[in-house]
């Protein structure tokens, strides 16, 4: 399977990337959402890393994820700080709900998870569906080079209990045509010099030119689309920008 975020791969999320570490881009996500006092939705909410700052924020936000281990940590986050939990389970292709939303985020280039074009494009018009008139979408995307560094890096992680938790990343296919690439990528828990549990995925992902990506925005049918570099809003992305950040209106 592809991008499972199954019980290792979640754990190091988790470790990894806990709730409130920022990048740059909670900081940013909470001011350009300062105001809104509509609901906000946010898809491949994960272990609620930017989730929980918002509600804390005093937004009105819910989500949903793939993975339901990612789903537990979220909901043990918004738990332990007596937080509203609205959270689902369900996929980019297949999300659905009633009521409709003043703004849709996706930080740190979540949406890149989705490799085929055409389903990338049906998720955008479902963004857009799911839009109040006027409503916002703002994503993350990663820029082209992080896709082509270093083929393999290995990272280790200790565990409260004192285990360790490895993850070895091997890129093993660039595919131009289609701009996606895929990575193995293998967890490995190990206990007292010795292997206890593994697990191996299949993580694929999409880049995107800027330019590429606003005319995709317009034609899902988005207006008033602009993008910013690392997170400074009104800055164009030029060279050396490892985020870039679109934020888009329905109209």
């Amino acid at each position: 399977m592809e991008n499972r975020y199954a019980t290792l791969a979640s754990w190091v999320y988790e470790l990894d990337k806990p709730v409130g570490r920022s990048f740059g881009d909670v900081e940013y996500y909470r001011d350009r959402l300062h105001g809104c006092t509509g609901p906000i939705l946010e898809p491949a909410v994960g272990n609620g890393r930017l989730f929980v700052p918002l509600l804390e924020a005093g937004l009105s936000v819910e989500g949903f994820d793939a993975s339901e281990e990612m789903l537990r940590y979220c909901r043990e986050a918004c738990e332990s700080r007596s937080l509203p939990a609205r959270l689902t389970r369900q996929t980019f292709e297949g999300f659905s709900y009633a009521e409709r939303f003043d703004a849709i985020v996706v930080p740190l280039g979540s949406f890149q998870l989705i490799t085929s074009y055409p389903d990338a494009m049906a998720v955008l018009e479902r963004f857009r569906d799911h839009l109040l008139p006027g409503g916002r979408l703002i994503v993350d995307l990663d820029a082209i080079d992080s896709f082509l560094g270093e083929s393999h890096s290995m990272r280790t992680w200790k565990t409260d209990q004192g285990d360790l938790l490895t993850l070895a990343s091997d890129r093993v296919e660039t595919d131009y045509i289609s701009q996606t690439t895929k990575t193995t990528l293998r967890y490995e828990l190990w206990r007292g010099g010795k292997l206890v549990d593994s697990e191996m995925d299949l993580f694929c992902l999409r880049w995107w030119g800027v330019a590429e990506f606003e005319l995709a925005l317009r034609a899902a049918g988005f207006i008033d689309v602009e993008a910013c570099g690392d997170y400074q809003h009104g800055h164009a992305p030029h060279k050396g920008d490892g985020i870039i950040t679109f934020e888009a209106r329905r109209s």
